[in-house]
């Protein structure tokens, strides 16, 4: 795989993308992993995700929940990331959480500008829409600079694939419609914590059945 130049970005953001059973990391999630660590340069990786509102968590050895942006780190720093190159990302719950909270928790606060997203190619359109979109609300002087890269869907059975994306096409859509009434941070902030059912309080998720939630 290619290398970018060196300092090309200052940060590199991975949405999470579900855990196994026993607290491990699906392929398809390793190879943004693999895709970030080829590159990185001299980036930060902001890795993203808690986890997902459509089943529980997996748990450790000691009865922990296990976050997925902390087994994302593990991995990264088993191929030799130093731990002060990881942020981590633990309150987000989808990929709209994914882009807030990255912002507010560390892109706005150690004034990135340069940015490269990666995920998968199912989740790739979604992801960048909304990346888009929110990092756009009340944008800084300057701006930022968003990059996109989606990586092969390795890993993931047929059916579950054909599952997640026919999900993401109806997720894309949602978010398109959100877009048009949420036109600056503190309206998203208000709108998350308010409506949003992995936010919310007093919320209830709804969760998935069937070949979809092995995406997850």
């Amino acid at each position: 795989m290619q290398r970018d130049p060196v300092d090309r970005y200052d940060a590199i953001l991975i949405p999470g993308g579900g855990l196994t059973g026993t607290g491990g990391l699906p392929v398809w999630v390793t190879t943004r992993l693999d895709a970030a660590l080829a590159a990185a340069g001299g980036a930060y990786f902001i890795v993203l995700s808690a986890g997902t509102v459509h089943k529980p968590p997996p748990l450790d050895a000691e009865g922990f929940p296990v976050f997925e942006a902390r087994a994302a780190a593990a991995y990264l720093l088993s191929k030799g990331v130093e731990p002060g190159s990881i942020l981590l990302e633990t309150c987000s719950y989808d990929t709209i959480g994914n882009a807030y909270f990255s912002r507010v928790l560390h892109v706005e606060p150690r004034q990135f500008r340069k940015l490269l997203v990666i995920t998968s190619a199912f989740h790739a359109a979604r992801t960048e829409f909304v990346f888009r979109w929110v990092y756009g609300l009340d944008e800084p002087a300057g701006g930022f600079e968003l990059s996109f890269r989606p990586v092969p869907n390795v890993g993931m059975p047929e059916a579950v694939l054909a599952a997640r994306v026919e999900k993401e096409k109806r997720s894309l859509e949602q978010a398109q419609d959100l877009e048009q009434s949420i036109c600056t941070l503190a309206q998203l902030h208000e709108w998350l914590f308010t409506k949003h059912e992995a936010y919310a309080a007093g919320s209830k998720p709804q969760r998935l059945k069937g070949p979809v939630l092995g995406a997850y």
